[in-house]
């Protein structure tokens, strides 16, 4: 793999169309060759899907308060057909994984973050998580009785945890009908455990941890040639 920039220039050769994304299926593929793409913003410049849409791709506000975002419509597509994984993976942020690379990254980050221990809130949520197979945010959370003040934001810390650690990803996002039967507002991720969405044979590694480390350190500072060293410890660790 080339830098993100001589991918692009690949991308469009002869075409005449501007270096970024356009479609929902043009998004598919760029998840599939770049391998790690964070949702929003990375804290590299241009490393985004966000940052990587055409113009007329980007979040619109409308005078009536409506709003338009083909990124966000798009993200559900590119999770349930595109052959990768989503999650909050990257330093607490949510991005895509291609399957290609999701061996080597769940290799890595579960050497980094063990089982829950027996009888901690992180194994309540996934063994709940387990029993249902996929839950809503806001059902888990009731499931595992996290249903009192301030209570919400404890419970998703610890998802957001067990996302950084692989243990939980998302399988979709699921979104409130009008009475028109139109759906509305940013949706909730349905979650799940990466094992119940590809099977456990899509998250072994014949590598070890430090080997899949290195061959993933390795790939990104080639993507992404201008980031520092630190920028990219910081999506992998």
């Amino acid at each position: 793999m080339n830098s993100l920039e001589d991918y692009f220039k690949e991308m469009y050769k002869g075409s005449g169309a501007m270096g970024y994304i356009h479609s929902c299926p043009e998004l598919m593929e760029c998840v599939q060759q770049v391998g790690f793409l964070p949702l929003l913003d990375s804290g590299i410049q241009g490393y985004s899907a966000e940052s990587l849409m055409a113009e007329e791709c980007r979040f619109t506000q409308f005078e009536d308060g409506s709003w338009e975002w083909p990124l966000w419509q798009w993200k559900g597509s590119v999770v349930r057909e595109g052959g990768c994984v989503y999650g909050k993976f990257f330093a607490g942020k949510a991005g895509f994984i291609s399957c290609e690379w999701w061996h080597d990254f769940y290799n890595w980050r579960r050497s980094r973050n063990p089982v829950p221990e027996e009888g901690s809130v992180e194994e309540l949520i996934l063994e709940t998580l387990r029993e249902h197979g996929s839950m809503i945010t806001r059902k888990l959370r009731a499931a595992c009785d996290f249903t009192g003040k301030n209570m919400r934001s404890k419970f998703d810390a610890y998802v957001g945890r067990l996302q950084m650690g692989t243990y939980i990803v998302t399988e979709d996002f699921v979104y409130p009908v009008d009475k028109h039967g139109r759906e509305y507002s940013f949706g909730w991720s349905l979650l799940t455990t990466p094992e119940q969405l590809m099977g456990r044979e899509a998250c072994l590694c014949e590598r070890t941890p430090e080997e899949s480390f290195q061959r993933m350190q390795q790939h990104l500072s080639q993507l992404l040639p201008n980031a520092t060293e630190k920028q990219i410890l910081k999506l992998i660790k």
